[in-house]
């Protein structure tokens, strides 16, 4: 049985509220459920309830959402597990990612490709790039990421399986990844406006199976007595086009 050490991350949840800490000995994590003390969960099986606080082991999700630090919007869960799974990411791929933002996807990029496979990711804003390079190395599990401070123009090397681009103009990047993608690979897209979404298609010259589309993800009360949709939902985030590298001769 795999149990808590000295070091680990962990996620703490108090009702309605979750927080991502490392198990620091000596030291204590204090919220609104009381004091929670590091050194009495050292030794315990992961999932444990002590006093008010549930700790768990933190999944991808919430390394994303409660330990990386935004500088900018990050590509939510229910749009990013869509992403890889639509870019065909698995152990070995090889993908490019123009726009890294804060990393939040680059690292999920990373686990989908594997110890095996390369992500190869530019950032041009230099706050950015500086912030996602710190995130990618507290979070980062295996060492196939490539994190450069420029837009993906300079880039020379190898073909990429797909491209994902999240920038405000990802039009003007379509023809210089399109060079840089592999026969039938996948280029996505994800831009937070339908102006965008034109200009984008308006791009595509040189792509094949074009789909455009929008998830929306709503999560319902748990009480069993009156079971009915949150009163929130994560609604629009952003619109999500894709296509593959085609050859028209």
């Amino acid at each position: 049985m795999r149990t808590i050490s000295p070091n680990d991350l962990i996620l703490i949840i108090y009702k309605d509220k979750r927080y991502l800490k490392r198990v620091d000995p000596g030291k204590a994590f204090h919220g609104r459920g009381g004091i929670l003390e590091f050194d009495e969960l050292i030794g315990k099986p992961w999932g444990v309830k002590i006093g008010y606080y549930e700790v768990y082991e933190p999944t991808m999700e919430d390394l994303i959402m409660y330990g990386v630090r935004r500088e900018t919007q990050i590509v939510y869960p229910k749009d990013s597990a869509y992403i890889c799974f639509k870019l065909n990411l698995k152990n070995g791929s090889r993908v490019m990612e123009i726009g890294a933002g804060s990393g939040a996807l680059t690292l999920l990029f990373s686990r989908a490709t594997g110890p095996e496979g390369l992500v190869i990711s530019f950032e041009k804003e230099e706050r950015h790039y500086n912030n996602a390079k710190k995130n990618i190395e507290r979070f980062l599990q295996w060492k196939n990421v490539q994190l450069y401070h420029g837009d993906g123009t300079e880039y020379n090397g190898d073909e990429v399986d797909a491209v994902f681009i999240d920038v405000r103009e990802p039009w003007l990047c379509v023809g210089t990844v399109r060079r840089h993608l592999k026969w039938s690979g996948i280029l996505g897209i994800i831009v937070p406006t339908t102006n965008q979404i034109a200009e984008s298609l308006k791009s595509l010259s040189g792509f094949g199976d074009i789909e455009v589309l929008e998830i929306l993800a709503r999560k319902y009360k748990t009480i069993s007595e009156r079971i009915r949709p949150e009163d929130r939902m994560v609604a629009h985030t952003g619109y999500l086009v894709f296509a593959r590298k085609l050859d028209e001769a």
